[in-house]
């Protein structure tokens, strides 16, 4: 029987994470990069090279990277070209205040605009959800609710979306519900939430997260088998998000 996952980020950070070693990025903030590194004692190296950082990453030399409060329009591309990706697809680990922790995608305004783009975005996560001790109930949201289908194409196009995309998951074992605009149910409902494209994602992202106070753990890129978490340079600190990192080393089957 299906059993909401309800782990929490105190869980992540209070959890034996494994020994190994995670670079993280520095920007013009050094002191939140310092003070994250401080709390993993000779398990964090920090990097002011975007290209040091992600070739120590593909060759080994460390076992995960966070971006830190690197740029993003610096450090990403490099990524993407050492890792021979056409695009990064990340998923974002969030918590609200008061709430339960959830994974959501798209977060890049570019991702998750066709119904195979989301589905494969749903396959690729579970590796993710399982490493984070979450559950397996995706809930795949449209732009309204279905008694909104005529009021505008391409709400329409996002409902019907989420019709065809539900049946196809739940056929090969998701446990896929279509959650129709009610973001406010999804949160305490699904364990990933597949919004109805990258912008409305995004802007899922940063209403949750810089206006209604919600964690962000960072945003794994999922589509590699290297651990990237990317993260927001708005961040006070980066401990969760080296915990993170640390986690999604370990292998699980």
């Amino acid at each position: 029987m299906y059993r909401l996952g309800m782990a929490s980020s105190e869980d992540l950070l209070n959890s034996k994470l494994p020994d190994v070693t995670v670079g993280i990025g520095v920007g013009k903030d050094r002191g939140s990069v310092e003070y994250s590194a401080s709390k993993y004692p000779g398990k964090v190296v920090i990097y002011d090279d975007p290209v040091s950082l992600v070739d120590d990453l593909v060759s080994g030399k460390i076992d995960a990277a966070v971006r830190g409060n690197m740029s993003s329009s610096v450090v990403l591309p490099i990524l993407k070209q050492k890792l021979g990706l056409d695009e990064l697809e990340r998923v974002v680990v969030l918590e609200p205040k008061g709430g339960r922790m959830f994974c959501m995608a798209p977060v890049g305004i570019d991702e998750g605009w066709t119904k195979e783009q989301k589905m494969d975005l749903v396959r690729k996560s579970m590796p993710l959800l399982k490493a984070l001790g979450l559950g397996n109930r995706v809930a795949i949201m449209s732009g309204g609710r279905e008694d909104d289908m005529g009021r505008n194409e391409n709400v329409d196009r996002t409902i019907l979306d989420a019709r065809e995309i539900v049946p196809v998951l739940c056929s090969e074992g998701y446990d896929a519900y279509d959650a129709q605009i009610l973001l406010e149910d999804v949160v305490d409902e699904a364990d990933l939430v597949i919004a109805p494209d990258g912008i409305s994602g995004n802007i899922i992202f940063r209403a949750l997260h810089f206006i209604g106070g919600a964690a962000a753990l960072g945003a794994p890129v999922i589509n590699t088998d290297r651990v990237f978490v990317d993260t927001s340079r708005a961040k006070a600190d980066y401990v969760d998000c080296i915990a993170l990192a640390m986690k999604l080393t370990e292998k699980i089957i």
